[in-house]
């Protein structure tokens, strides 16, 4: 290899030869699917919570709006109405995703929303319109965790398996809808027995939740194992407590590594980014990004590096490989 290339290309080219014998150790990367959501315990744990969770939601959110316009004394009012009540509360969710989390704000909504169901079967048949009241702050809540449970389940799902796992629980809390016209259909021999079967079920759903982990100021996790390991100290206590305190995020590049690679391959990489900022002379101090600057605690993020220094600076992309396997490398100054 010709010595007039730099140091930094050099470690570059000797973890990608690395990175390419162990890939050839390994054969073959295991793809994961829809079974390694199960695999492990506490990943089998959480997904179990979700989907169970997600059909609640989906089923009672869905079942309410159809019931909508059999409440009240006109039912375009009544229906228009539980779409009105929708705004507010999509609005205040945000809110309290921000502050107290994803899972109280989903839990709470879900249980609250279920207890003003059943309470309208205590109410006498005259009361129509506290009915219609009850019916309403049930389904602003419940709009509100149908809002939270999809970002919710999807922080929790690795990013290996958070499109997989996403669209399982989807898919079987879309089994609810099968089921829902049915219940509904019951109101015509009894009016309020409708909301109290979903008045159950909600709360069921939103029990559920509690014991799922929180997410909020915390990494996400990217892989099968640090699916595993996250939550996996989740302890009784832990049900009481609303938003984790804030910690010290490491950097992206220590554990949100988006090529997802294996754990041999990440050390390698870390390894030889760590030598070559040891080795790298110190007028390219200021060529970090600020992000870069704030992690390396000078307190202060520095100067983003000029265009013209961009452009000088080298780089090299994936490199090209002939028929008998020679590297063929493209440098740019």
């Amino acid at each position: 290899m010709d010595d007039s290339f730099p140091e930094a290309v050099h470690s570059k080219l000797e973890a990608q030869i690395r990175r390419d014998k162990l890939n050839k150790e390994n054969k073959k990367v295991a793809n994961v699917g829809l079974r390694d959501l199960c695999r492990t315990p506490n990943m089998r744990l959480k997904t179990i919570l979700i989907t169970l969770s997600w059909f609640a939601n989906e089923t009672v959110y869905l079942g309410l709006s159809y019931f909508g316009p059999s409440l009240g004394t006109n039912q375009y009012v009544s229906f228009f109405l539980s779409a009105v009540v929708e705004l507010p509360s999509y609005l205040c969710c945000w809110y309290f995703m921000d502050t107290w989390g994803r899972r109280w704000p989903l839990s709470l909504s879900m249980i609250l929303g279920g207890v003003a169901c059943v309470i309208t079967v205590m109410l006498p048949d005259e009361a129509v319109d506290e009915t219609l009241y009850l019916y309403l702050v049930s389904k602003a809540l419940l709009s509100a965790s149908f809002l939270i449970i999809y970002p919710f389940a999807g922080e929790l799902y690795p990013t290996q398996v958070r499109g997989i796992g996403i669209g399982a629980s989807s898919y079987i809390g879309g089994l609810g809808l099968i089921v829902i016209p049915f219940v509904t259909y019951l109101g015509k021999e009894n009016l309020k027995l409708p909301l109290v079967i979903m008045g159950f079920v909600s709360m069921l759903g939103g029990m559920t939740g509690l014991r799922l982990p929180e997410t909020l100021h915390h990494r996400l996790p990217q892989t099968i194992e640090e699916g595993e390991e996250f939550g996996k100290d989740w302890q009784l206590k832990d049900c009481c407590r609303c938003a984790q305190k804030q910690t010290v995020l490491s950097q992206p590049t220590s554990y949100e590594n988006l090529d997802v690679l294996g754990w041999a391959e990440v050390e390698l990489e870390l390894r030889d980014n760590r030598r070559v900022r040891q080795q790298a002379p110190m007028s390219s101090i200021d060529e970090l990004t600020p992000l870069e600057g704030m992690a390396s605690g000078s307190g202060r993020p520095v100067h983003r590096p000029s265009m013209k220094r961009l452009v000088r600076q080298m780089s090299i992309m994936d490199t090209q490989r002939t028929n008998d396997g020679t590297m063929q490398l493209t440098h740019w100054i």
